[in-house]
Formats: C-alpha cells, structure tokens, sequence
C-alpha cells in the first residue's frame, strides 16, 4: 500500500537521509521518499501496521505527523535528526 505522510519539523536535505535510512530499516516498509518542499514522506509499506509503525517512528525522531502535538522536544529532536543526516550523508 503506497502511504503519503505530512509531516512537521521537516527542513532539509539532512532531515530527510535521517527519515529514509530510519524508514527504510523497519521490515514492511520500502521505496521511502522525502519532498522537503511539500514536507511529504512517502513509503510503501505490505506490513499490517507498516503506517502505525512508521508515524510512530517518525514523531521518536522529532517528525511528527501533521495534527500531532509538536511539543518541544520533538523540535529538539528533529534538529538533532538533521544534524546526523547531514553527517551520514556526507
């Protein structure tokens, strides 16, 4: 099932190689995508709760989903996230 999630706190190229490499290492869920302009990640997921799993993912890494609270701690977390996706990525 291809998902598409809005998501908060998305700023950069960095945010998104620490979403990607996250979201691709959890079983049932491949061919994840971040558009930093849209704020979008999109994954196929053929897992029962793929989704659920993935939201909840993404909100531990300072990421969460649109709707969601976005205290600030998960701010803190995301810019964290960003900081070692830059690195990764390097």
């Amino acid at each position: 099932m291809n998902t598409i999630l809005e998501i908060q706190n998305l700023k950069c190229g960095g945010c998104a190689h620490t979403i990607i490499t996250r979201l691709n290492a959890l079983e049932g869920v491949q061919n994840v995508a971040v558009d930093t302009d849209t704020h979008t990640v999109t994954f196929d997921t053929d897992a029962k709760n793929g989704i659920e799993e993935a939201t909840k993912l993404l909100s531990k890494l300072g990421y969460p989903v649109n709707g969601d609270a976005n205290s600030i701690g998960k701010k803190a977390k995301s810019f964290v996230s960003c900081a070692v996706g830059r690195l990764e990525k390097s």
